[in-house]
């Protein structure tokens, strides 16, 4: 059976929230979206559940985390390419999103962070397949 992986994330304004991925790009599959909850799309095989607080704490007996004040959890995205890289984050700090800290630049990777209107922190990176493949790192 083919494993999926789907990130659960507290969100206070869930239409903000779907409006700013949509802007990047995202997508949202309705059949597991509704006005407490949103599918987005990352892949074929990874989703991203944006759930308003009140649903979230249907889940779970712990406190929901502000994301502007703790980091409870990084999503990482690789991306095809470094331009991919730098498309989304731009895109992303265009609609919404703040800065999250300085590019991380190696000789087999390249990487930008954004923190989303949440304050959860989203990681772009590209490695060079070449030298992922080769062992090279």
């Amino acid at each position: 059976m083919k494993t999926n992986i789907f990130v659960n994330l507290p969100v206070r304004d869930l239409k903000k929230s779907m409006e700013f991925f949509r802007s990047l790009g995202y997508n949202f599959n309705p059949q597991f979206t509704d006005e407490t909850a949103a599918c987005l799309v990352i892949s074929e095989d990874i989703y991203a559940m944006l759930l308003t607080h009140d649903k979230a704490r249907e889940f779970t007996k712990k406190e929901i985390a502000d994301a502007h004040k703790v980091t409870e959890v990084l999503v990482s995205l690789s991306c095809d390419s470094r331009q991919k890289v730098d498309e989304l984050a731009d895109k992303a700090l265009a609609s919404g999103g703040s800065f999250a800290r300085e590019p991380e630049v190696y000789s087999f990777m390249y990487g930008r962070s954004f923190n989303d209107p949440d304050g959860h922190i989203w990681e772009l990176i590209w490695m060079d397949p070449e030298r992922v493949k080769g062992g090279e790192l």
